[in-house]
């Protein structure tokens, strides 16, 4: 009878044991390890990282858990180039910054950051959701191993200095940061500074130690990097107005299933809507926080501002008219900011 029991108990293990293996065949994604996104960006605590954070839990939700996020702000990965670059490999899946750190991909990603462009934030929004202009600035970069996945606003940039500026002539001289982008570059030339393209996590250091004297970028920046260690002069220029953008891996994207591929692209396109309100809201809040901080933020004049803009108002246009398809973005985009306006 023993035998007949052990029989028995070696016949149901079996049993058991090739259910076990039927069911982890008939569900092979149950056994399947997450697909990682990983997404970086040089900034922290801002609204790029606010993107990237809410793009990520949408597509782990909506994906079911089979592709998973992790976020590295704040230069984890190495410097812009080098996560522009990982991206192009697929060794990053995701990056997010301004478009003109892509100029060395496609020079017309600066066109959406041509001075005297845009004149108040709500034309800026409503250009950067016009469908020709998403679409525009989204499809650069597919012949480099890019994907254009969002695109959304940072704010209007603003000017930091270590001395107190009070008119347009106070800059001549001066070293002033910019991001590497020929526009940004002669912008600061026509004030009658000197510009420096230098790399965000240079800039603070560059500022303590005297080896520039402010940065064009945005009042963001500021609170969430602390530069009020370093200067506390801001004059609210306006100009360039400043978008982020995020850029898939276009490797990586091919790669995944037809259905992730919707998922990805979907809810990067409803995280860029989703996050106009509170990039409003946080730009007017980190205004507020500057000043508490002791910080300095002024206009220029109004003489003075009007002088400036008669300086830069061209630049887009000077600058691409020997590049036909430059110029032809800056026109699409001009045009759509007049509609917008």
């Amino acid at each position: 009878m023993a035998g007949k029991q052990r029989a028995a108990v070696r016949t149901i293990g079996v049993a058991v044991a090739i259910a076990g293996f039927a069911a982890l065949q008939a569900s092979p994604a149950a056994a399947q390890a997450p697909i990682t996104m990983k997404l970086s960006t040089a900034t922290v605590n801002d609204t790029q990282h606010e993107w990237l954070k809410r793009f990520a839990a949408a597509v782990e939700k909506d994906s079911g858990g089979r592709i998973k996020g992790e976020i590295y702000p704040a230069s984890q990965l190495g410097a812009i180039p080098r996560q522009i670059e990982g991206v192009q490999f697929a060794s990053i899946q995701g990056w997010c910054g301004p478009p003109e750190f892509l100029v060395g991909v496609d020079e017309r990603y600066e066109a959406m950051s041509s001075p005297g462009l845009f004149t108040s934030r709500e034309q800026y929004e409503r250009t950067i959701k016009d469908p020709t202009v998403t679409g525009l600035m989204l499809g650069l970069g597919a012949n480099k191993g890019l994907v254009g996945a969002g695109i959304f606003p940072i704010g209007p940039s603003s000017i930091i200095t270590r001395k107190q500026i009070q008119h347009l002539s106070d800059y001549a001289g001066l070293k002033i940061r910019v991001l590497a982008s020929p526009f940004q570059l002669e912008m600061i030339k026509r004030m009658g500074a000197s510009p420096v393209a230098m790399t965000l996590a240079d800039v603070l250091p560059a500022l303590q130690q005297g080896a520039i004297d402010g940065s064009l970028t945005t009042m963001t920046q500021y609170t969430t990097l602390h530069y009020i260690d370093a200067a506390k002069y801001v004059v609210e220029t306006d100009q360039p107005y400043v978008s982020s953008i995020t850029v898939l891996s276009k490797k990586w994207v091919d790669g995944l299933p037809a259905d992730l591929q919707k998922i990805v692209r979907d809810d990067a396109t409803k995280t860029s809507l989703d996050t106009l309100s509170f990039i409003d809201q946080f730009f007017d809040a980190q205004r507020q926080v500057w000043k508490d901080s002791g910080g300095s933020a002024i206009h220029l004049p109004e003489a003075d501002q009007a002088a400036m803009l008669a300086k830069i108002s061209s630049i887009a246009e000077d600058l691409s008219a020997t590049k036909p398809d430059l110029n032809a973005t800056v026109k699409t985009i001009f045009a759509a900011a007049a509609k917008n306006k």
